[in-house]
C-alpha cells in the first residue's frame, strides 16, 4: 500500500498545478478583459458624455414643465365604545327579560375594512357630487375636476360627452351609461393616482387620508368631502338598528301617552255629567269605572314603554362612535415639486449610463457576429 501511495503521488501531482496555472491564466485574462473594455469605453468618453449632457437638459426640461403636487392630509382617530361597566349590565338584563334594546354591528368596520371603505366607488363619487364654490361659482367637485384637467376640451366634437354634467349631491342612480362611465374613470384615476389611505401605526386606530393633485383647492376640499361622506356613512350604519329602535319605541309611548291623556279627561268628564249621582242608579257609574279602568291599563302599558325607550337610548349612545378630528388640511397646503437639480443630475446620470450599456452590447454583438 505504502509503494501504491508513492507511485501515485508523481502522476496527480501535474494536475493539481495544472489546475492552479489554468485559475491563474483565467484571473490574468479577466483583468486584461476588464482592462480592454475600460480602454474602450474611455475611446467613446466624448460620446458618453455628450449623451449625458442632452439627458441632463431634457431632466431640466422635465422638471421645469413637470406640475407640482399639493399634499393635503387629514387624520382622525375612530373611538368605537365596546362596551363593559354598567351600561352593558343593564342592556344584559332587559336582554333577560325578551327587551329588545338595539347594539351589535360592530364587526363590519373591524380591521381593513374602513381603509377600504374610503377608496370604494360609492363613497369617492359621493364626494365628488359634494358642493365646492370656487371664484363665486357653486358646482360639485366631479364639475370642478372635469375643469381642472381640461377635459371637456378633450371631448370636442363628440356629441355623446358634450353634454355630461354632474350636478350638486346628484342621484347616481339616475345617470346615463356615459355619466357612469365618466365617473368611473375619475374615480379609478383617483385612487390609483392621486387618494393615500392608511393608518398611521398598525396598533392605532389613527387613519389618514392624503390627497397628491395638481390642484391645491380640489386637493383640500375633496379630502374633507370624503372624509365627511365616509363618516356619515360609518355613523349611520353602526347606529341604524338602535336608530330604528328607539323611533318604534318613541311612537310606541307618544301613542300611548295619548290614549291615557284621553282616558285621563273621559274620567273627568264621566264626574261631572253626573255630580249628584243617585246610590239606587249605579249603571251611571259604568261609564266611569271603564274609563278608570282604561287609565290604569294605560299607564301600566306607559310605564314599561318608558322603560324601554330610556334602555334604547342608552344603547343608541353606546353605539354612536366617536370621530375626533386631530389633523385637518389648511392653506397654504404643502408643496410636493421635482427639483431641477435633481432633474439634471438625474437625467445626466440615465443618459450617461445608458450610453455605456448600449456601446458594451454593441461590441459584444460585433465581436459574437465576426
Amino acid at each position: 500500500m505504502r509503494t501504491n501511495n508513492q507511485t501515485n503521488h508523481p502522476n496527480n501531482a501535474p494536475d493539481v498545478i495544472s489546475s492552479v496555472h489554468d485559475d491563474e491564466i483565467s484571473l490574468k485574462e479577466l483583468i486584461l478583459k476588464a482592462k480592454e473594455w475600460w480602454t474602450y469605453i474611455l475611446s467613446r468618453w466624448k460620446l458618453i458624455v455628450a449623451v449625458a449632457f442632452l439627458g441632463a437638459l431634457l431632466g431640466l426640461a422635465y422638471a421645469w414643465n413637470v406640475k407640482p403636487k399639493y399634499k393635503a392630509e387629514f387624520s382622525f382617530v375612530l373611538e368605537d365604545e365596546k362596551g363593559g361597566g354598567g351600561l352593558s349590565g343593564a342592556l344584559g338584563l332587559a336582554s333577560q327579560f325578551g327587551l329588545d334594546v338595539g347594539g351589535g354591528g360592530g364587526g363590519v368596520f373591524a380591521g381593513d375594512n374602513l381603509l377600504e371603505l374610503m377608496k370604494s366607488r360609492y363613497m369617492v363619487q359621493k364626494a365628488l357630487l359634494s358642493p365646492i364654490d370656487v371664484k363665486d361659482k357653486n358646482q360639485s367637485l366631479a364639475e370642478y375636476y372635469i375643469t381642472i384637467n381640461k377635459l371637456r376640451e378633450s371631448w370636442e366634437g363628440k356629441a355623446h360627452l358634450e353634454s355630461v354634467s354632474y350636478p350638486i349631491n346628484a342621484d347616481v342612480n339616475t345617470f346615463s351609461r356615459v355619466q357612469d362611465s365618466v365617473l368611473m374613470r375619475i374615480h379609478q384615476n383617483i385612487i390609483k393616482n392621486l387618494l393615500t389611505v392608511a393608518k398611521v401605526d398598525k396598533k392605532l386606530s389613527i387613519l389618514k387620508v392624503t390627497v397628491n393633485s395638481g390642484d391645491e383647492i380640489f386637493s383640500k376640499t375633496f379630502t374633507e368631502a370624503l372624509v365627511a361622506v365616509v363618516s356619515n356613512f360609518y355613523v349611520e350604519t353602526k347606529t341604524k338598528k338602535s336608530s330604528k329602535n328607539v323611533s318604534i319605541l318613541q311612537y310606541q309611548t307618544d301613542s300611548v301617552r295619548a290614549q291615557l291623556n284621553n282616558a285621563i279627561s273621559g274620567v273627568a268628564q264621566s264626574n261631572d255629567a253626573i255630580p249628584n249621582l243617585n246610590a239606587a242608579r249605579q249603571v251611571l257609574r259604568s261609564s266611569g269605572q271603564q274609563r278608570q279602568i282604561d287609565v290604569q291599563a294605560n299607564t301600566a302599558i306607559l310605564t314599561e314603554l318608558v322603560k324601554n325607550l330610556e334602555l334604547s337610548k342608552l344603547s343608541l349612545r353606546k353605539e354612536t362612535p366617536l370621530i375626533q378630528v386631530i389633523d385637518r388640511p389648511v392653506y397654504p397646503l404643502e408643496v410636493e415639486r421635482f427639483g431641477k437639480l435633481k432633474g439634471l443630475i438625474l437625467g445626466g446620470f440615465l443618459a450617461g449610463f445608458l450610453s455605456v450599456i448600449i456601446l458594451i452590447a454593441r461590441k459584444v454583438l460585433k465581436s459574437l457576429l465576426d
